[in-house]
Formats: structure tokens, C-alpha cells, sequence
């Protein structure tokens, strides 16, 4: 009987209210609000900034090689399956559709 009283007093301990926490250890306060603020300033300036000014550098040397050949239309079967006509224009045509880029079910467009 004594046996079942701990156990029983151990679940009640593990579903029971919880023990109040001092603090909150896993917010960004628990460091010191001067010390985060300069983190956050640090991984700004020498983290995100240059990482867009990457970004737009390969964006532009990218845009410079001008346009490339597409591929090849191959009707593959389980490609551009079309059980029911898309609610938008002729029905054939993606939402956005590139006519360059993008081929219908029988081909380019344009070919």
C-alpha cells in the first residue's frame, strides 16, 4: 500500500502544477539587454548586409550572360497531367505562364 501511495504521489508531481521558474532562461533577457542588443546589431552589420550584397551581386552577374537556349520538349507521361481545365483563361495555361519557358502538354507555343 505504501508502494502505491509514493508512485501515486510521483504522477501527481509530474501532471501537478508546475514549479514556478525564475526568470525565463530561454528568452533573449536572460543575457543582459545591453549584450543582446549588440549581438543582434554585430550579426546585422557583418552578417545580413553582406549576405544581400551577395546576393544582388550574383543576381546581376547572373542577368548578364543573357538569355539561354531552352530544352528540349519531351512529352514525358507524368509531366503537365491535366485531369480538369485550370479555372483561369483557356484552361491550359498555368497562372503564370511563360510561353517561353514553360510548354503546354503538346509542346512550345511557339514551335
Amino acid at each position: 500500500m505504501a508502494a502505491a501511495a509514493k508512485a501515486a504521489s510521483r504522477v501527481s508531481r509530474l501532471f501537478g502544477p508546475s514549479r514556478l521558474q525564475v526568470g525565463r532562461p530561454m528568452s533573449s533577457g536572460a543575457h543582459g539587454e545591453e549584450g543582446s542588443a549588440r549581438m543582434w546589431r554585430a550579426l546585422t552589420f557583418f552578417v545580413a548586409l553582406p549576405g544581400v550584397g551577395v546576393s544582388m551581386l550574383n543576381v546581376f552577374l547572373k542577368s548578364r550572360h543573357g538569355e539561354h537556349e531552352r530544352p528540349e520538349f519531351i512529352a514525358y507521361p507524368h509531366l503537365r497531367i491535366r485531369s480538369k481545365p485550370f479555372p483561369w483563361g483557356d484552361g491550359n495555361h498555368t497562372l503564370f505562364h511563360n510561353p517561353h519557358v514553360n510548354p503546354l502538354p503538346t509542346g512550345y507555343e511557339d514551335e
